[in-house]
Formats: C-alpha cells, sequence, structure tokens
C-alpha cells in the first residue's frame, strides 16, 4: 500500500488539496472523504489527518481506495467559511460541465477556482475506480450539536447512513441546491454527509474520525474490520454522543436569510433542542422571528457568515422508515400518476406535475414516502421530483 499524509497544521497557506490516498491490495470500493468545504469548519480535516497517521502506523489490510481531500482551501487558510460565495452550492449540472470544459466565463469567484480543482480530483478518482464509490462528506455546525447524517434520499444512501449509529436527517435537500452530494449523488456515488458537532469542539474532531473509521469498515474498505480496533471504538464513541436522540428525525422547515436582513438567533440553542410552536427563537429587522411549529431545532446559525437561519425538524419514525422503503421496492410510484390532478413530466424523469388546487387533499408526505423530496412551485403547478434509485 501506499499513502501520502499531510503534516501541516491546520491553518496555514502550505495545506494540501489531498490530505491522504491510500490503495488497498485488491480491487474494491472506493472512499473519498471531503473535508472543509467551508474554511471554517476545520474538524473534518483534523480528523482525516488523525485517520491517515493512525492508517500508517497500523497498515490494516485493505482494498480499494481511500482518498482525503480538503474543499475550500483558500477559506481554510483565512479560518473564514467562503471567500466569495459558498463552496457547497457552487455544483449546479452548467456549473460543473463549464468547470469540466474548462471555460473562462465557469471562473467567476474565489470558491469557482476551487471547485474546479476539487473537481478534477473527483474525477480523477472515479475514474479509476474498481468498485463503488463513496463520498463521506465531513461538516460541523457553528451552534452546539450532537454528530448526526444527512442523505440524500434514496435507498441505497439510507441503508448506507443507517448503518452509523447517530440521528440520520431526511429532507435537508428539499432546502439546499446544488450541493456537492447533490452532484456527486447524481454521478452514481454512494453519498453521506455527516456533521460532527460545533466547529471548535474538540469532540468534533473525535466524532468526524469515527464517521470515517465506520465508512472505511461499512464500505468494505476494510478487508477485516473486526480486527481493527479503531472501528468499535468509534461505534461506541458515537453511540455515546447521541444517547437518548431519534434515529431518524425529517425537516419541516428551513428559515432562509435574505441579505443584511439583521437575523439575530437567541443565545443558547442546541440541535435537537425541543422547541414548541410560537417559542421566540431569533430577530431580525422585520421583527421576532417564532418557531412555525413545535419539534426539534437544527443548526441554529451562530456565525457571521451562511444563509440558513435554522431548521425545524421531528422525529420520523421506525414504522415510516420501513413503509417508505417497502413503498418504493413496491414502485408504488409507478401508481401516483392515477390520482386526480397528479400527472408524469414527460420531459423530465422522476418528475410528477400536481394542480395546486387538488393537491390541497394529498399530505405532502405521500410524495416524501415514495422518494420525491424536491418541490417547486410553477404557476398552478406543484413539481415534486424524486433521485433515481
Amino acid at each position: 500500500m501506499s499513502i501520502v499524509v499531510s503534516t501541516e497544521p491546520l491553518i496555514a497557506l502550505e495545506v494540501d488539496r489531498l490530505v491522504g490516498q491510500l490503495a488497498g491490495e485488491a480491487a474494491g470500493p472506493t472512499l473519498l472523504c471531503t473535508a472543509s468545504l467551508h474554511g471554517n469548519e476545520p474538524a473534518g480535516l483534523r480528523a482525516l489527518q488523525k485517520v491517515f497517521a493512525r492508517l500508517e502506523a497500523e497498515r490494516p489490510r485493505m482494498r480499494g481506495e481511500f482518498i482525503g481531500l480538503v474543499g475550500n482551501l483558500s477559506a481554510v487558510s483565512l479560518g473564514e467559511r467562503f471567500i466569495d460565495s459558498d463552496l457547497n452550492r457552487h455544483w449546479s449540472p452548467a456549473k460543473v460541465a463549464a468547470l469540466r470544459a474548462r471555460r473562462a466565463d465557469a471562473l467567476e469567484d474565489a470558491e469557482d477556482l476551487e471547485a474546479g480543482q476539487l473537481l478534477e480530483e473527483i474525477d480523477s478518482a472515479a475514474a479509476r475506480a474498481r468498485g463503488e464509490v463513496y463520498c463521506l462528506d465531513l461538516h460541523s455546525t457553528s451552534g452546539e450539536s450532537p454528530p448526526f447524517a444527512t442523505a440524500m434520499d434514496t435507498l441505497r444512501n439510507r441503508r448506507f447512513a443507517l448503518r452509523f449509529p447517530v440521528p440520520h436527517v431526511l429532507g435537508l435537500e428539499e432546502h439546499l441546491d446544488h450541493t456537492l452530494l447533490d452532484h456527486l449523488d447524481g454521478e452514481g456515488f454512494i453519498t453521506l454527509g455527516f456533521e460532527g458537532g460545533q466547529h471548535d469542539d474538540p469532540r468534533s474532531v473525535d466524532h468526524c474520525e469515527a464517521a470515517v473509521w465506520l465508512a472505511l469498515a461499512e464500505t468494505g474498505v476494510l478487508i477485516e474490520p473486526d480486527g481493527v480496533p479503531a472501528v468499535e471504538e468509534a461505534r461506541k464513541r458515537l453511540a455515546a454522543a447521541t444517547t437518548g436522540l431519534p434515529q431518524a428525525v425529517e425537516v419541516r422547515y428551513r428559515h432562509g436569510l435574505r441579505e443584511d436582513d439583521g437575523f439575530e438567533m437567541l443565545p443558547g440553542f442546541v440541535s435537537f433542542q425541543t422547541i414548541s410552536e410560537g417559542d421566540l427563537l431569533g430577530r431580525n429587522d422585520r421583527g421576532e422571528l417564532r418557531a412555525p411549529e413545535g419539534g426539534g431545532i437544527l443548526m441554529p446559525l451562530y456565525q457571521r457568515q451562511g444563509d440558513d437561519g435554522f431548521f425545524v425538524i421531528r422525529k420520523f419514525s421506525a414504522f415510516w422508515l420501513t413503509l417508505s422503503s417497502t413503498l418504493r421496492q413496491l414502485r408504488v410510484d409507478a401508481l401516483l400518476p392515477l390520482l386526480p390532478g397528479v400527472h408524469r413530466d414527460l420531459d423530465r424523469p422522476g418528475t410528477l406535475r400536481i394542480d395546486r388546487h387538488v393537491a390541497r387533499f394529498y399530505a405532502l408526505q405521500i410524495f416524501h414516502l415514495a422518494g420525491y423530496r424536491k418541490k417547486r412551485i410553477e404557476g398552478d403547478q406543484l413539481v415534486v421530483t424524486r433521485r433515481k434509485e
């Protein structure tokens, strides 16, 4: 096996895009880990450095390839979330095509340059893959938080996510456009986002490190994971950090920010904290911001940059998880166009058009269970889209 490990300090211009690269002894899956897509999120990068160092010391048997990449090098060097724009919103099909073609008009700001370089590394890894390709994208939050996972809502992504003993957040993709995992899911990767905790909390490094070890085991990159002490340590660490939390939750509401709207989150909120309808959560230039419904709060914003003020979540029971999986395996989505006011979009696979005058009689949960998570309004129609399984 061969390995390259970065020994540079985290906040330094000398940090390399490639944290580490390890080729196993036989063909197998590729595990690609990305960290610091936001430059003020150091935990994932520190975790990758620790994992590669331990792999170098212990040298367990491996197959396939394991790669660690830094996202926003320029922002990392400054400890800022981004320089000009959010790197984790740069992955639209049009932008990716322009970056791959190396078109000059694709380089509009500092993050476009970062995205182009990161894309080259990812495309190169995918091109030489000798098996299934996975991406684990490591993040942290501005407010205090236990670790949790997010995934594009397909069955194979969900199966992968549920192997990690942390809460699984469904529906975040409804509210965030053009993320890296959105792009990679479309490219055929099995993807998982992982939030380790608060940016500067040392436990966030431990949680991200644990997630990487479990990913190495659950993807099959580690040939004999039961013989690798770090894997069992990781499982116990994440389970202990999330004791009492639900297996899965669903995003119900996102409070998006407008530029310079004076948003201020009230202090002291923690992700997964219970809130009631009407609770005062924050303020902006237009007045008080209160919880639109009861449930839990997720990722309250306590940093200068960012356009997600907070999310409201609710528990998604094991019953609904099982029912959802069963309905998708039975291809029940094929029956949805039989409902009044529901039609397939013949120009866009996996898309339904719903008459908004009729849609009020349906619970959107029906479409969620069948995998239709992305929604938008087009005139008198609600357009919902599901990801290809």
